[in-house]
């Protein structure tokens, strides 16, 4: 029996499928067309292995409130990417198996004073394992590819956080297509999201007031990155979380050479408006955003724009940035939240806090270096400090203040190739916002990435 023959033989016999002599015989031609095609060819599949501790203390949490959150353990995530099918229209299918095991930490159930960071609870005690498992179908017709599953979108309207030990992962269609040269088009529906500490699929609202009796489950977005020149992108994207909120998108990144050194600019502009039930919402218990209405941080009508703008200059492996951004109108700035920690396109996404208040004005300034300059490649360390004011509130305009390190260590050679380090921290602190509490932060990863294909 040729291989491919036995191959398809095993493939039925693990589906309990019986195989007839005339399709067997049939067979070697279907499959080695197949296991000869550029679906298996370009196939790649990775092991991530993610070592993971963290710990948030927060202050000042009020009566009852968990004042550390803290936990260490082992992630994996498998990875598979296939190629596509021969032929003017081609299949592929993706798949992603992430699971994690907790080697300690968190409370020990109800009442503890700590409780898990990156673990979920089972009756008030962290599990002692949780993972999950997505496929992704896709066919691709010219330059542009379908796919409908499991997806990690991460587009500057929706941005998959993967800041714990296992990513987060969004259900949906999404739709890419580059017909058109230095043209990035992408259109989708999310229809729910396992979060960062969940193997469950859960719907969304917004940050401060999300309510499982108000999900939305019905995310659209569309928008496209054009390449200029190879040193200017400029992008549009559109957005609409159904009953919460429609947001509008545009940036630009450019890179100018200078004679010493280089200069990039980042400028960003989000325009958000309310939705369905988001435009007759007065309480936390409906589809409210929190914000600033007159008399106090209360919650309604989603009404922000953001303005941003971000500017580095480079030089010999060092790099300084220097960040301005205005939030105006009454609500704080939108972005999909599932209760259980996400990621904004902001340049004051920082470690800890994400300074996206209603009013809330802040500057930012970083410095990093890569110490490769310097003979010691795959070494890096970054600081960066932001300063957030008048965020409005009864009380007035309020302040606070953040400043993060990060300090990374891949090795470059050797058993241990691609072995690598993190560590960051980070440091909040404000005038009793509220709804907010000052923090410190600390995690410790240390990650390695093994090819299997």
């Amino acid at each position: 029996m040729k291989k491919s023959t036995l191959t398809l033989a095993v493939m039925a016999g693990a589906l309990g499928l019986p195989l007839t002599a005339e399709q067997a015989s049939a067979a070697p031609a279907f499959v080695d067309d197949v296991m000869g095609s550029s679906f298996f060819k370009d196939s790649k599949a990775t092991l991530g292995l993610r070592n993971f501790y963290v710990n948030e203390d927060t202050r000042h949490a009020g009566p009852g409130g968990a004042q550390t959150a803290s936990d260490w353990g082992q992630g994996f995530a498998l990875k598979y990417q296939s190629g596509f099918t021969e032929g003017p229209v081609g299949f592929g299918v993706d798949a992603l198996g992430l699971w994690a095991v907790r080697l300690s930490g968190g409370g020990n159930g109800p009442g503890g004073d700590v409780r898990p960071a990156s673990f979920p609870s089972d009756s008030g005690a962290p599990v002692d394992q949780f993972g999950s498992f997505g496929l992704t179908g896709k066919v691709r017709v010219s330059k542009t590819i379908g796919e409908y599953g499991t997806l990690t979108p991460n587009l500057p309207v929706i941005q998959t956080t993967d800041s714990r030990i296992l990513t987060q992962t969004f259900n949906g269609g999404q739709i890419t297509s580059k017909e058109i040269d230095n043209l990035t088009l992408v259109g989708g529906r999310i229809d729910h999201t396992k979060t960062r500490a969940s193997s469950d699929m859960v719907g969304f609202g917004l940050p401060g007031t999300y309510n499982s009796r108000a999900d939305s489950n019905e995310f659209y977005y569309g928008g496209g990155d054009y390449k200029v020149t190879k040193d200017l992108l400029v992008q549009y994207y559109y957005a609409n979380m159904k009953n919460y909120y429609n947001q509008h998108f545009a940036g630009l990144v450019h890179n100018w050479g200078l004679p010493v050194g280089k200069l990039t600019t980042d400028l960003r502009f989000f325009h958000s408006t309310s939705d369905g039930q988001n435009s007759n919402s007065t309480s936390r218990n409906d589809y409210g955003s929190r914000g600033y209405y007159g008399n106090g941080r209360q919650f309604g009508k989603v009404d922000n724009d953001a303005y941003s703008a971000m500017f580095t200059y480079s030089l010999k492996g060092h790099s300084l940035s220097a960040g301005y951004q205005v939030l105006t109108g009454k609500s704080d700035f939108p972005f999909i939240d599932a209760g259980d920690g996400n990621t904004a396109y902001l340049i004051t996404n920082a470690l800890v806090g994400r300074f996206q208040h209603a009013g809330e004005r802040t500057w930012l300034a970083q410095y990093a270096y890569d110490f490769a300059n310097i003979g010691l490649p795959g070494l890096r360390a970054s600081a960066v400090y932001l300063q957030g004011n008048g965020i409005d509130s009864a009380r007035g305009n309020l302040s606070q203040h953040e400043t993060n390190v990060r300090l990374d260590y891949v090795i470059q050679s050797g058993m241990l190739k691609g072995l690598g380090f993190t560590y960051r921290g980070g440091i909040l602190r404000g005038q009793n916002i509220p709804g907010d509490a000052d923090r410190d932060h600390n995690r410790l990863i240390v990650s390695y990435s093994i090819p299997l294909l």
